[in-house]
């Protein structure tokens, strides 16, 4: 039984980046063997399991086989027998596949560190064509690292494209790599990839994404990326992607108060949208989509919203309610907030 540090660890390293997370192969053992050193199982699809001091991942080196249509579509063969270059074999790029010994030796049977060096990314083997996730998480390395893709490995997504493979995806996968390239310092370069192997028009055809992203949050970014959307379409692409709610909240919010944050002239349009966007019972909403508008429409004057919010905000609506009758309440409110708006806007 031999253990190697394996994957992003090694890039990461190398790359002089902090290391987060050490995954390991394990060489040579049997599940049996592995529970008998006192490891934990956890894993579901092939065997992972927990080292019992620092709970750190160590999978049994395995192969796949293609057996079916999509990632989901894999035979995993693990055994002692299964070479760590075998395992390394059936990674994605090579800047992935390659291996630390216990004595810090490295393992590189494919070119990762040179790749590295020269900020390419590469598909390990033809093996790569047989998932397509491995498309999106190009791209998503290519947002993160700022690489370019090795002409080979976009043909070959381009064909993974064309031939329907990645018609394939799952929903969930899709928006766990979307978010997590869009988390990245670059998510325009992601789409940039997508767009390049085709499938941008194939998976996401309703979206033009902007060649800059704010530096912001994942919701911030995605309501960006959805602001010239239709609402119908905004809605139909979160429950497509099943985008999680305080995401899909977000950008829905701005693509109906769009035009509103446009057109908002004076202080009953003003109040129209502090109301129809919630801003009094929620202010750090109605920020986070202030920050939305400021960048995907820099006509938008965000600073004046902002006074006018805080202007409404300021109305003592529990005096107001105490010295009048009930009928007469909300109209007296609204009033007393147009009046703050309209002074704030001076």
């Amino acid at each position: 039984m031999k253990s190697y540090v394996v994957g992003g660890a090694v890039r990461d390293e190398l790359l002089g980046l902090p290391v987060r997370d050490r995954d390991h192969v394990v060489v040579g053992a049997t599940p049996q063997e592995m529970e008998a050193a006192g490891f934990r199982p956890v894993g579901k699809d092939f065997p992972v399991f927990l080292h019992p001091r620092t709970h750190e991942e160590y999978a049994l080196a395995r192969t796949e086989r293609k057996s079916g249509r999509g990632y989901k579509g894999f035979v995993v063969h693990a055994s002692p027998e299964v070479t760590l270059e075998e395992d390394l074999r059936r990674r994605d790029v090579t800047i992935n596949a390659m291996a630390r010994e216990e004595d810090g030796a490295l393992i590189d049977p494919f070119g990762g560190e040179k790749d590295l060096r020269a900020k390419v990314l590469r598909h390990v083997s033809a093996a790569f064509a047989e998932d397509p996730v491995r498309i999106l998480r190009v791209a998503r390395f290519a947002a993160r690292f700022g690489f370019t893709v090795h002409p080979e490995t976009m043909a070959l997504m381009r064909e993974m494209v064309a031939s329907g493979e990645a018609d394939f995806l799952v929903p969930e996968r899709v928006w766990q790599e979307l978010s997590k390239g869009l988390a990245e310092p670059r998510p325009e370069r992601m789409f940039d990839v997508l767009r390049e192997s085709g499938l941008l028009d194939r998976a996401f055809p309703e979206l033009h994404p902007p060649s800059k992203f704010p530096d912001a949050p994942v919701a911030t970014r995605f309501a960006v990326l959805a602001w010239p959307l239709p609402e119908a379409q905004v809605q139909a692409l979160c429950a497509r992607l099943r985008v999680p709610n305080e995401v899909a909240d977000l950008a829905l919010l701005a693509v109906r108060n769009r035009d509103l944050l446009a057109r908002a002239a004076g202080p009953d349009e003003l109040l129209s949208l502090i109301k129809s966007a919630d801003a009094l019972r929620r202010p750090e909403r109605f920020a986070e989509l202030l920050r939305v508008a400021r960048f995907a429409d820099p006509a938008i004057d965000t600073a004046r919203l902002e006074r006018a919010a805080r202007a409404a905000q300021s109305v003592d609506a529990g005096a107001i309610a105490r010295s009048s009758a009930p009928a007469e309440v909300a109209n007296r409110v609204d009033e007393a907030r147009r009046q703050a708006i309209a002074r704030a806007d001076g």
